[in-house]
């Protein structure tokens, strides 16, 4: 099977050698797709995967089939927390009828995305990665699996993530620790790590994540691909397991900023297209005193070879750094966060029928989580927000914050704020408290929750692309946050910014 993975993701990016090799191929008999190698059907794009399906030119019964073939190769990510091999199968073929049968095709035509197992779905439990909620089936998907759903995709399964989305490591002590496709050792990030892991190893070539304080752009990041959290409310959170509405976000993970574009289209009702941002004179903010201090030596590197490589394609670099930013975020995102989860996922349990309360589901999680509820979520915790430091964070210092990014995007003229996602690569599996960066000790959230912070606080998009791999052959990522509402034009920056970059390595095969 090793021949499978020898078509790397450069080919593909560098130009349609797939679509190519398909058309190339001789005429199918009886409606059946040709013989195609997995290895290229698992590097076809999103984009790629659903022009073919719709034209007929690729069974989705055949392109599912590959796609599950590779789930199982890689089962060792554990990636997935529910996967139904005959329901996506059965699905696939009857996407293959209705495209025979002449109807009217959607825009994810056969497309088999998985899913973030925090979001309802009808036909699969909805897990939260809690054991409370092992068998849980919400009565009706979310409407943004709905919508995906409506489109033509199909839900190819539930991935794992940190339990209650309440982390970044993604080691789920319910359902077992997700790995990291480049590395198996380490994290693949969190919370959104089963998705991130599922479409670097290229199980998938889109799949759905949630963002509140970097669960997209973290697993996005520290796997190697493309993350986009949008405006706040761009996509609907309903049937989401939340955490705040202040702050949660539905969101792609991809492997190309096109396929991101696809998904942001149908999710919001977008137009389809959408045009590279010309780069000759486009101002780019970078803020150093904040999103550059403290960072891993390779990560520093990397980040800098990718700003000189915008900065030689005539983007112009704006040295202007963001004021009161780290004293804002300490008076708001956890105190936000902590405050908000305990009505709101009670709410979520009482809306949804799930058959457990929240003190029950609490009592029922992993022990790293019931110690972190007991601290800073439940009444009596040493760590509680108070009501009075809550009303302060959402009546005076967020909409401060808010103002201060406002003014910022306005002062510099710029289209988006551009830093590291992460001061550091994926760290192993099990070092999730204290990390060493340049010879001192620092706390993991600081490590890789510090940069992303601010632009899930204040609500505004943020997309995430590679940059390149350390010497241990782990990801490094950039990201660029832009004025809220915004987002398209963002997209159109990644989509320009993604071709000057370049390509990362895929990893290993197995």
């Amino acid at each position: 099977m090793a021949n499978r993975d020898t078509i790397t993701r450069r080919n593909f990016l560098a130009g349609a050698s797939s679509l190519a090799l398909l058309s190339a191929s001789s005429t199918p008999a009886a409606g059946k797709t040709p013989a195609v190698p997995n290895a290229t059907l698992l590097e076809l794009s999103a984009v790629q995967a659903v022009a073919l399906m719709q034209r007929g030119e690729l069974d989705a019964e055949r392109y599912a089939a590959a796609l599950l073939e590779r789930c199982a190769e890689r089962h060792d990510l554990n990636a997935f927390i529910t996967l139904e091999p005959e329901r996506v199968l059965e699905e696939a073929r009857a996407a293959d009828r209705r495209r025979t049968a002449g109807g009217p095709l959607g825009a994810l035509h056969g497309l088999p995305i998985p899913i973030k197992d925090s979001l309802n779905t009808r036909d699969y439990p909805t897990t939260a990665g809690t054991p409370a909620l092992r068998s849980f089936r919400p009565s009706a998907n979310a409407p943004i699996v709905q919508t995906l759903v409506n489109a033509g995709a199909i839900v190819l399964g539930k991935t794992n993530l940190h339990e209650l989305s309440y982390g970044w490591t993604s080691n789920n002590q319910a359902f077992g620790a997700v790995r990291n496709p480049y590395d198996r050792r380490h994290i693949p990030g969190g919370s959104s790590g089963g998705t991130a892991a599922a479409i670097a190893a290229r199980m998938a070539p889109l799949g759905v994540a949630e963002d509140t304080e970097g669960s997209i752009r973290v697993p996005a990041a520290l796997c190697g691909i493309v993350g986009f959290r949008p405006t706040t409310g761009r996509y609907s959170t309903h049937g989401a397991v939340p955490i705040s509405s202040l702050f949660d976000q539905v969101g792609p993970h991809a492997r190309n900023v096109a396929d991101i574009a696809l998904f942001d289209a149908v999710a919001a009702g977008a137009p389809a297209a959408i045009a590279p941002l010309p780069l000759a004179g486009t101002r780019i903010a970078i803020a150093r005193d904040y999103f550059f201090t403290g960072l891993d030596p390779q990560v520093e590197h990397l980040t800098d070879l990718a700003l000189a490589k915008l900065r030689a394609a005539g983007a112009q670099l704006i040295e202007a750094d963001v004021p009161e930013l780290a004293a804002l975020i300490d008076l708001v995102t956890d105190q936000v966060q902590n405050h908000d989860v305990r009505t709101e996922l009670e709410g979520y349990l009482r809306s949804y029928s799930a058959p457990v309360t929240l003190d029950a589901l609490i009592a029922q999680a992993s022990p790293d989580i019931r110690t972190t509820f007991a601290h800073d979520v439940l009444p009596g915790g040493a760590g509680v927000v108070s009501e009075q430091a809550y009303r302060a964070a959402v009546d005076i210092h967020l909409p401060r914050l808010r103002q201060i990014f406002r003014d910022y995007f306005a002062r510099t003229g710029a289209v988006a704020l551009a830093f590291p996602t992460t001061r550091v690569p994926a760290p192993l599996i099990g070092d999730d408290v204290e990390l060493s960066i340049r010879g001192e000790k620092v706390e993991f959230a600081a490590a890789i929750a510090r940069n992303i912070a601010p632009g899930s606080t204040v609500g505004i998009p943020g997309v995430v692309l590679p940059v390149g791999l350390t010497r241990e052959r782990l990801p490094v990522a950039i990201e660029f946050d832009g004025p809220a509402g915004e987002d398209r034009a963002l997209l159109g920056l990644a989509l320009a910014a993604e071709a000057v970059l370049g390509p990362i390595a895929p990893p290993p095969a197995t």
